[in-house]
C-alpha cells in the first residue's frame, strides 16, 4: 500500500472511531482531502485508494488539477480565501465553494456559474474565534449574510465552516465546534434548510464530529506535511 493510502486508511479508522465514540451512525461524515500544494500524482493515488472529495485554496493551482484529472469524475471543494478577480474560475470549476464570507462574492460566484450546471454548493464560513486575521463573518453578521446568500440563483447554501484557532486544549476545540453546530441550528429553526458543518482538520477532527461535523477537511494526515 502507497504511503497515502496507508494515511488515508489510518485516517478514516480515526473518522471511524470518533463517530462511534459520539454515539453517530457509519459514513456520516464526508472526507475532504486537502491537496493544496501536492500535484496531480498524489491527488491521483488518493483517488486510487478510494477518496473522492478534494479541497484546494489556491485558485489557479485547483484549476490546473480540475482540468487535468477531469476523467476521474472527483468532487472539488474551494475552501480558501476567495477574491473577487478569482470568483469566476472558482464557480467554473468547483462543485463546493466552503469559504463565504461576503455578499459581494457570493453575487459574483452566482453570476459566473453556468446555468446549465448543477447549483455552486456553499457554506459560509464564520470566525468563531474573533481572530482579527482569520476570514469569516462575525457570528453577530451570520444572519443577514446567509438571508443573501439564500436567494441568489445559482448557488445552494448548505451549512456552515469554521477553522478555529489551533489549540491543544479539546475542551476549547469542542466549544468553537458546538458554536458553530448551535448557529447552523438556530438558522434552520427560523427557516433554513442547511444540513452541512464543514469543520475540523488533522490535528482536531476527533472533537469536531463529537460536535456534529459532517464535513472534515484534512490534509497533512493524508498527504504529508505540505510543501512550500
Amino acid at each position: 500500500m502507497s504511503s497515502i493510502g496507508a494515511n488515508l486508511q489510518a485516517v478514516r479508522q480515526r473518522i471511524e472511531s470518533a463517530l462511534r465514540a459520539a454515539g453517530r451512525p457509519a459514513n456520516s461524515v464526508r472526507l475532504v482531502g486537502v491537496s493544496k500544494t501536492f500535484g496531480p500524482a498524489a491527488v491521483r493515488e488518493a483517488a486510487a485508494a478510494g477518496l473522492h472529495d478534494f479541497g484546494e485554496n489556491y485558485v489557479t493551482e485547483g484549476v490546473d488539477k480540475i482540468r487535468e484529472l477531469r476523467a476521474l469524475g472527483l468532487t472539488w471543494h474551494y475552501i480558501g480565501p476567495i477574491q473577487s478577480n478569482k470568483t469566476r474560475p472558482i464557480a467554473e470549476h468547483f462543485d463546493w465553494v466552503h469559504s463565504l464570507d461576503r455578499v459581494r462574492i457570493a453575487a459574483r460566484l452566482a453570476e459566473a456559474r453556468d446555468p446549465a450546471r448543477p447549483e455552486l454548493q456553499v457554506c459560509i464560513q464564520v470566525n468563531v474565534s474573533g481572530e482579527a486575521s482569520k476570514s469569516g463573518v462575525a457570528p453577530a453578521e451570520l444572519d443577514r449574510l446567509a438571508e443573501q446568500v439564500a436567494r441568489l440563483d445559482r448557488l445552494k447554501l448548505r451549512g456552515l465552516m469554521a477553522v478555529p484557532e489551533p489549540t491543544p486544549d479539546t475542551g476549547l476545540q469542542r466549544r468553537r465546534f458546538a458554536q458553530l453546530r448551535e448557529l447552523r441550528d438556530r438558522l434552520n429553526r427560523e427557516g433554513f434548510v442547511m444540513d452541512a458543518l464543514s469543520m475540523g482538520m488533522s490535528a482536531d477532527l476527533e472533537a469536531a464530529i463529537a460536535e456534529g461535523a459532517t464535513m472534515v477537511r484534512v490534509g497533512t494526515a493524508i498527504f504529508g506535511e505540505r510543501r512550500a
